[in-house]
């Protein structure tokens, strides 16, 4: 009876490690692990010095923060270009709060929460009300949120603002930069959002099937609003990130967000056409992203080399993605 439980156990045991082997996220931790290490041997263990292991870290909060932003629009089955732009807006407007606005941080940062929060609802309201696809929406926006940028300040640059926000950018808690254990606190209350909570399930049944959504009595347009509202809101958390972090702030911050946005998410295997989130593979891509700005550092790489390498894996995660959603509508 024994020899049969025991058997059954490691058969048990067997088959979950089989699932988890066969997730994306496992090849991806593996993926950026060997990554690592690679880069950590080619630099001469360079990568390895603090210094530089606190930079690579503390820079990656805001592509992690910034794929998520992304992928709450992706699982309606949209797209958000505005969230670079967005981005550089909240982190322009909570600088300027405390320069020229003589308001201490605790005021200016959720004020700059709320300007992305706004402009999110904004997106997903003029999504509802005209019937335009995102991507055409977000596209317009994204112009008129760049003259916003822009109209804050012209091309000067901001610095010099609260010593206590530019202190909390580069501290430390357990080893870890504090921007990142923002951004995966942020991640990990994604996660809870969509796992456990009723609006997030709602927003992946609109993006599965919006049909079977509104018949189960499910408000499609609701769910736009508030992904697009999620959305602006997370990119929001970005801009204060890169407010903290980077000590300074121009009109061109958010520019460079964009393809990242796309590229942690889609590469983390968030379906495009809706449905399907994955935060944990969203945070391993941005790792990933995050590897391959440092080769690109670390080598004098040209960036144009690095854009066309980050968008041929896009495109592959698309069409891999694209084989595998075929191959199971077959297979069943």
């Amino acid at each position: 009876m024994s020899t049969g439980t025991t058997t059954a156990g490691r058969a048990g045991l067997g088959g979950r490690l089989k699932d988890v082997t066969a997730r994306p996220e496992f090849t991806l931790a593996v993926l950026a692990a060997a990554g690592f290490v690679a880069l950590a041997v080619a630099t001469d263990g360079n990568l390895l010095s603090r210094g530089t292991l606190d930079a690579f870290f503390r820079f990656l909060a805001v592509p992690i923060v910034i794929g998520l932003s992304q992928m709450v629009v992706l699982a309606i089955g949209q797209m958000n270009l505005s969230v670079g732009t967005l981005t550089g807006l909240c982190a322009m407007v909570a600088a300027w709060l405390m320069l020229e606005g003589g308001l201490p941080a605790p005021l200016a940062v959720p004020a700059a929460l709320g300007v992305g929060l706004a402009a999110g609802l904004v997106n997903g309201l003029l999504v509802v009300f005209t019937r335009i696809n995102g991507f055409i929406v977000t596209l317009a926006t994204m112009t008129i949120i760049e003259g916003l940028r822009y109209g804050v300040n012209g091309p000067d640059t901001f610095q010099g603002y609260s010593p206590w926000l530019r202190g909390l950018g580069t501290a430390s808690v357990l080893g870890l930069p504090v921007v990142l254990v923002l951004a995966l606190v942020v991640a990990a209350l994604v996660a809870l959002f969509f796992g456990r909570a009723v609006m997030g399930r709602q927003l992946l049944a609109t993006g599965g099937s919006p049909f079977a959504a509104r018949l189960s009595g499910i408000s499609n347009d609701r769910s736009i609003v508030i992904a697009h509202g999620l959305s602006g809101l997370l990119a929001g958390v970005a801009a204060v990130i890169t407010v903290a972090a980077s000590g300074s702030v121009n009109s061109s911050i958010g520019d460079d967000l964009l393809l990242q946005s796309f590229a942690a998410p889609i590469i983390g295997g968030v379906a495009l056409a809706g449905g399907v989130v994955s935060v944990a593979g969203t945070c391993l891509a941005a790792l990933l992203v995050r590897l391959v700005d440092v080769m690109q550092a670390q080598f004098d790489i040209n960036p144009r080399w690095i854009d066309l390498i980050v968008g041929a894996v896009v495109l592959g995660a698309v069409l891999l993605g694209t084989v595998r959603q075929k191959l199971s509508k077959g297979s069943s």
